[in-house]
């Protein structure tokens, strides 16, 4: 005879089985994929440095994940039907899977203020970390507190100050990971606390946030790009950040073609951001980008993502706004416009239209005073066939107009030529 185990392991339904460890889901949560895992699973995949969905292994275009609510009423409801309680009950849902309550939540803000035990401020930090990421409802009541966000910066700057454990840094990584999550597009918020992370202790939240990029995980590094890109809200800001000793050569490191697409989106995002000013553009220059974002462009698998593709190709057209930036990219035998002429009709029409820009930016605008090899390199790369195809696209009126003046540049002698040198054996090409 089988006992009442037997029959609830036997009758649990399938679509109520988390993926990754097989057991009955606690906390239902959905990834972009569409597909349901129990929440503490899922974090710690997520946690780990994945960025692809563990049931499919699809590339996460989001890492957020939304509650399914109703599977949760659905497995509720089950449990019941079965004489054992839901999960819902604090007894047998384990404290590091429950998503606290408010007045837990309330709770744990008051022991962070009184409590000065790490450990138990890293349990706290965690579960505010899990409120927060609930629901809007939830991030919005921690953005109301007049004193959570300057608590959050006392913990940051408190590894600077005292001693470097290893407790303290995952206190400082905990506290990142609340302001990447709360973070809000109300410009009054962003500009509170841009202003006060400027100005905590001398800027020194952001020598603790280049610590962070330095040291911490896949997930932090990306949370701490965001949370820079967040307080980047105006000129002063964005070269407060831009200058500050050792940040764009650390940036530098996480777009290279080895580092993770996330991490590179990340990056190459909070970068377009900042780069609004002429001071650090020039300051990007100085620290190579445009070699990286050359890289990233003839390394495929990198630029696979269509994210990247664009924002290096956005990034790399406010670049060559600078005369040492079209010098940079000319440089080299052409192998940056090599790049770019690449990308023209493969990815998206945002990226065509960002190299349309780039090329007519180097090879007609400011052709005076660029080398030889933009152009050669253009009609090198069969840029002059695709540049045909532009104008027939759904690209707007002004690149259109980009790509004729950059075909009456190349001074062919006439556009059959140009079709000639079109191999037609290129699939990849075709009009948006």
């Amino acid at each position: 005879m089988r006992d009442d185990t037997d029959t609830y392991i036997t009758t649990v339904p399938s679509f109520f089985k988390c993926p990754i460890s097989l057991d009955v889901m606690r906390s239902p949560v959905s990834l972009c994929t569409g597909v349901t895992y129990d929440r503490a699973n899922i974090q710690r995949w997520l946690d780990g440095g994945n960025n692809t969905c563990p049931a499919t292994m699809q590339v996460l275009k989001s890492r957020e994940v939304v509650p399914n609510l109703t599977l949760q009423r659905l497995i509720d409801v089950w449990f019941h039907s079965i004489g054992r309680r839901s999960f819902d009950s604090p007894a047998e849902k384990p404290p590091e899977d429950r998503v606290p309550t408010l007045e837990e939540a309330k709770d744990g803000l008051e022991k962070l203020n009184l409590e000065i035990d790490d450990e138990i401020r890293l349990e706290m930090l965690s579960r505010i970390v899990r409120f927060a990421r609930e629901s809007e409802a939830n991030r919005g009541y921690l953005v109301r507190k007049e004193d959570f966000v300057p608590m959050l910066l006392d913990i940051i700057v408190s590894v600077h100050d005292g001693a470097r454990t290893i407790t303290r840094f995952e206190l400082v990584l905990r506290a990142i990971r609340i302001l990447d999550t709360i973070r809000s597009g109300n410009g009054g918020d962003r500009e509170r606390l841009s202003k006060l992370m400027l100005s905590r202790s001398g800027g020194v939240c952001l020598t603790v946030i280049l610590l962070a990029l330095q040291r911490g995980n896949l997930e932090s590094k990306i949370e701490s790009v965001r949370v820079l890109e967040w307080i980047a809200f105006d000129a002063q800001s964005k070269l407060a950040i831009a200058e500050r000793e050792g940040f764009l050569p650390e940036l530098m490191k996480t777009i290279s073609t080895d580092s993770d697409s996330s991490l590179i989106e990340a990056t190459l995002s909070f970068l377009i951001t900042i780069s609004s000013s002429k001071r650090v553009r020039s300051r990007l220059i100085s620290a190579k980008a445009i070699a990286k974002l050359r890289d990233l462009l003839l390394t495929e698998t990198v630029t696979g993502t269509v994210g990247v593709t664009e924002k290096t190709l956005k990034l790399l057209e406010i670049l060559s706004s600078r005369r040492e930036g079209r010098s940079e990219i000319c440089g080299g035998g052409g192998g940056c416009v090599d790049g770019v002429v690449r990308k023209l009709l493969k990815v998206s029409t945002a990226a065509t239209e960002h190299a349309v820009a780039i090329l007519w930016l180097v090879c007609y605008v400011f052709g005076a005073e660029s080398s030889p090899a933009a152009a050669e390199a253009v009609e090198r790369s069969n840029g002059v066939a695709k540049l045909l195809v532009v104008m027939q696209s759904n690209c707007s009126p002004a690149i259109q107009q980009m790509a004729k003046d950059l075909i009456k540049v190349m001074k062919l002698k006439n556009r059959t030529s140009c079709f000639v040198a079109y191999n037609t054996k290129t699939t990849h090409i075709m009009p948006f």
